[in-house]
């Protein structure tokens, strides 16, 4: 059984790209234009790993990432941030809120599939 990843971003061709390099490994994809979308559906069909941006409209990453860490089926699931933010206050405030891992926009298909593979196998 292929493990589902939920990509929440609100840049459909990010999405696209992330859905496109993530299926072609071998993963099942559940895609979300903002956090507020990605909540809902992360409630009706759980995930093996979240993938979110920061900056949305409706709902940000880490409003997103609080908000699924509160839910017990999320407590554990491995949440990365895929943004353009880099900044260590950033990271921070991301860790704090429970993301697991960070990976800077542009990405490198390859090296995402190499940090999900880590995650999740």
């Amino acid at each position: 059984m292929a493990k589902t990843i939920l990509a929440v971003d609100d840049s459909s061709s990010l999405r696209q790209m992330v859905a496109f390099s993530l299926k072609a490994a071998g993963y099942q994809v559940v895609e979300a234009v903002d956090g507020q979308e990605g909540l809902e559906k992360a409630k009706l069909q759980n995930v093996d790993l979240v993938l979110t941006d920061q900056n949305m409209p409706r709902m940000d990453g880490l409003q997103l990432i609080q908000l699924l860490r509160e839910l017990p089926s999320y407590a554990k699931t491995p949440i990365l941030m895929l943004t353009t933010e880099s900044s260590d206050e950033m990271k921070a405030k991301g860790r704090a809120a429970g993301a697991n891992g960070w990976l800077v926009k542009p990405f490198d298909p390859q090296r995402l599939i190499e940090v999900v593979k880590k995650v999740i196998g």
